[in-house]
Formats: structure tokens, sequence, C-alpha cells
């Protein structure tokens, strides 16, 4: 049995009859508020044990965000685990050729001139995404 978030989310999707779509799609508005509301509710548990655990309890509420985050890009055909190695370029890019990491006071990981933007928007065309502004454009009748 695969323990790949985005296999056991889409498995659970199935079981249940929730959405699941395979190719990056807008959502009617209200599924897309409804998504939001679960990830709220699940990133504000987090925040309530963050501090004073106990550990177990913070390790179920952050799986919970994951899950819920995982739920959230198969409502919406994202292919998750591309976005998030887009992600992950991006950051390492933070790193400096010298190794160097340069960090805020709090110990945040900056973007220093090296730092190269993810282009999540790339990443979704190869999932299959047309943008909103190219489907009007392709629509919209020859003068």
């Amino acid at each position: 049995m695969s323990t790949s978030p985005a296999h056991l989310v889409r498995e659970f999707h199935r079981a249940f009859g929730l959405d699941a779509r395979s190719t990056p799609t807008e959502v009617a508005p209200e599924l897309a508020a409804h998504r939001g509301e679960l990830l709220a509710e699940e990133a504000a548990e987090v925040a309530e044990v963050a501090v004073d655990g106990p550990l177990d309890k913070l390790a179920h509420e952050l799986a919970d965000v994951v899950y819920v985050a995982y739920g959230t890009a198969l409502v919406h055909g994202i292919d998750l685990d591309q976005v998030i190695a887009e992600i992950h370029r991006a950051n390492m890019s933070k790193l400096g050729p010298d190794g160097q990491v340069a960090r805020r006071a709090d110990g945040k990981v900056l973007k220093g001139e090296h730092y190269r933007a993810p282009d999540v928007s790339s990443v979704l065309r190869g999932q299959g995404w047309i943008p909103a502004a190219a489907q009007r454009a392709a629509s919209e009748p020859s003068a």
C-alpha cells in the first residue's frame, strides 16, 4: 500500500464520493470557499497545540492540514507533489553559491540574490491547465 499523501487522499475522495479532478480546474466559488474554510479550521487546530503540545496531538493536527491541503489540490485537479517540487527548487535557490544562508532575526531563511522564484503557472500548464485569460481569448470571435 502506498503511503503517498496524494494516493491516500485520492483513495479517500473516491471512497466517499468527493470531488476529484485530474486536470487543474477552477471550481465553483462555493466549493473553493468550503475548501478554504476546511484548511483554516485545520490550521487553527495546529496553532492551538503548536506551543503547548502534546507532541502526538501536534503531529495529528499537522497531518490533518496536509491531508486537507492534498484534498483541496485534488478538488482543483492539481498534482500537488509537482508543485511542491517546484517550490522546493525555488527555496533551494535561496542558498548562496558560497553555501551561506541569509536569515532574519527570528531564523527565517531569506531570499538572496541567487533566488529564483517558483514558476507554479508553468507546472500547472504542464498538468493541462489553461489560465482563464487564455480560455477567454480562445473563445472570443476573431475580428
